[in-house]
């Protein structure tokens, strides 16, 4: 497999990463550069290490894994995307009965570390692939990982210039994208 090939895998998995990126993009507004390496760091991780996975263990878990992978997405990225639907728009009836707003998102390592977890299991598969056809899984999962790293920092950035817009409808937006992805998971 050649090296624009890992590259063009490495962009199609970074898809509900970038898309999840964005949304925090939009939805948690004052969150520091340090943080955002973080999350685009923690994409990357996991997308790198789970394809690692899936070529380690071949077929022994894959037949599972692959059954409910999209079950898995769908529940993770529906529950986070249904409470930032809801928080938003709690948000803006607030606003439109003109109560002071007290309740802003944090973006905390725990939900990071799902959004994660949801966006990458999908790669478990590629890994398996992997496996078959014999790539050199430590190339593959560095490519993956840096290209899942850059679109995810260039996505926030695409995101927070998009919540600027939307103002306090960002949340609604976010959360209606999640539930989207959510969706298709099951798809």
């Amino acid at each position: 497999m050649t090296f624009w090939e890992i590259v063009l895998i490495g962009i199609a998995l970074s898809m509900d990463a970038a898309a999840v990126s964005m949304t925090n993009g939009m939805i948690y507004q004052k969150i520091s550069k340090y943080l955002i390496l973080i999350m685009a760091f923690a994409f990357g991780l996991f997308q790198a290490l789970m394809p690692l996975a899936g070529y380690f263990t071949g077929g022994l878990f894959s037949t599972i894994i692959t059954r409910y992978s999209g079950f898995l997405v769908f529940l993770i990225l529906g529950f986070i995307g249904i409470k930032m639907l809801v928080d938003g728009l709690k948000k803006s009836k607030e606003i439109m009965s003109h109560k002071e707003i007290t309740n802003k998102p944090n973006f905390t390592y725990k939900l990071l570390f799902w959004q994660a977890i949801a966006t990458s299991i999908d790669a478990f598969a590629v890994g398996i692939g992997f496996s078959a056809i014999k790539v050199s899984i430590i190339p593959a999962i560095t490519i993956i990982g840096i290209t899942t790293f850059v679109l995810s920092v260039i996505a926030f950035i695409i995101g927070k210039k998009c919540g600027d817009l939307l103002g306090n409808m960002a949340s609604v937006l976010g959360g209606l994208i999640l539930i989207a992805l959510a969706i298709k998971a099951l798809l």
